[in-house]
C-alpha cells in the first residue's frame, strides 16, 4: 500500500501552530516538527509549536544549527515529500531544501512580492497600508523570492495595531494552505513566478525603532504606536526628563495651529498637538513606574501646556 504525503515542518509562533494543525487535518504525516526555543527576553504572547507538537505525539527537534551537515543528512533520512516552513526564525539553505523529494514551501506574512524579509506586519502598520496578508511559496536560495503558489489578502484597519493585524495574518495563512494543499498532494498546484520588486526588502526592528520624534504628523506617530504596541517594545519619546510610552492613541479630526509639539488637556484626556497641527489623541500610556493617570494629567495640561523638545 503506498503512503501518504509525508513532511518536514519547520514552524514557530501562531502561524506555524495553525499551520501544521491544517496540515494534519489535511492528511499529510508529519515525520518531524523543527522550532526553536523561546527566548526568555521575548514576551510569549503567541501559542507553542512545541507544545502543539508534542500534544500530537509528534517528534520535535531544536537544532542550534539547522543547516549543519549532521542535521541535512538526517533529514535527507526522513525521505519527505514535502518541506514546509511555517515563520521558522532561520533561513534554510539550499542543501536542507534539496531534501525534499517534491517540493519546499514557506508560508509569509504579507502579499509577496510586497513586504519581504522580517517583521512584515509591522512594517506595513507603519508605512499606514491598509491590506496585507499570507503568500505560500516555493524557497529558493534567495529569501520570500520564490513561485507563489497561492495568497489571502486581510484588511488593516486604522486603528488596528500589530497583534491585531497577525491575528488575521494567522487566520489567511490557515486559509491559503487549506485552499492549496489538496493542488499540492495530487501534483496540481498554481506556481506564479514572483517579481522582485525594489525597495520591498525589510530588515528586523528592534526597541530603538520604537522612538518617537514628536516633530511628525500624528497620523505618522499613530502609526508607529500602533505597529509596536504591546506585546511588542513600544513606542516612545521624551516628556521632559520622563520617558513616556504610548501604547494606544487615535488620530482626532480637528486640526489646531502649527508650532512646537505640545500636550494639551481636552475634552478630558491628554492630546499631542503636532506640528503641522494635526492632534493624536493619548488613550493609554506608561513611564518606567507603570500606567500613566491620564485623566489627571489632562487637567493639569488643560491649564499649563507642555512645550515638546
Amino acid at each position: 500500500m503506498s503512503r501518504g504525503p509525508r513532511a518536514v515542518v519547520f514552524a514557530y509562533h501562531d502561524v506555524g501552530v495553525r499551520c501544521l494543525k491544517a496540515l494534519l487535518s489535511g492528511g499529510v504525516e508529519v515525520a518531524l516538527v523543527v522550532t526553536v526555543a523561546d527566548d526568555p527576553k521575548e514576551t510569549q504572547w503567541f501559542a507553542s509549536v512545541a507544545e502543539t507538537a508534542r500534544d500530537y505525539g509528534l517528534p520535535v527537534a531544536m537544532p542550534e544549527d539547522p543547516n549543519s551537515a549532521a542535521f541535512v543528512a538526517q533529514l535527507a533520512a526522513l525521505d519527505a515529500d514535502f518541506i514546509f516552513s511555517f515563520y521558522y526564525r532561520s533561513m534554510l539553505g539550499a542543501p536542507l531544501l534539496e531534501c525534499a523529494r517534491r517540493a519546499a514551501l514557506n508560508m509569509h506574512g504579507s502579499l509577496l512580492p510586497k513586504y519581504r524579509g522580517r517583521a512584515p506586519v509591522n512594517w506595513a502598520i507603519l508605512n499606514g497600508e491598509r491590506e496585507i496578508g499570507a503568500t505560500l511559496h516555493y524557497m529558493v536560495a534567495r529569501a520570500d523570492a520564490g513561485d507563489i503558489v497561492d495568497q489571502q489578502a486581510v484588511p488593516i484597519l486604522a486603528d488596528d495595531d500589530a497583534r491585531e493585524v497577525y491575528a488575521k495574518v494567522t487566520a489567511a495563512a490557515e486559509i491559503v494552505l487549506v485552499r492549496a494543499l489538496p493542488g499540492l498532494i495530487e501534483g496540481s498546484a498554481p506556481r506564479r513566478s514572483q517579481p522582485i520588486v525594489p525597495g520591498q526588502y525589510f530588515g528586523r526592528r528592534g526597541p530603538e525603532d520604537g522612538r518617537i520624534d514628536w516633530r511628525w504628523p500624528a497620523e505618522r506617530i499613530h502609526n508607529l504606536v500602533r505597529a509596536v504596541a504591546p506585546p511588542f517594545p513600544g513606542a516612545f519619546g521624551d516628556v521632559g526628563a520622563e520617558r513616556w510610552w504610548l501604547h494606544r492613541t487615535r488620530v482626532a479630526p480637528q486640526t489646531l495651529t502649527p508650532g512646537e509639539p505640545r500636550l494639551i488637556g481636552a475634552h478630558g484626556e491628554c492630546q499631542l498637538v503636532c506640528a503641522d497641527g494635526s492632534v493624536l489623541r493619548i488613550l493609554r500610556a506608561a513611564t518606567a513606574s507603570g500606567p500613566l493617570d491620564l485623566a489627571r494629567l489632562a487637567s493639569d495640561f488643560e491649564r499649563r501646556p507642555v512645550t515638546l523638545g
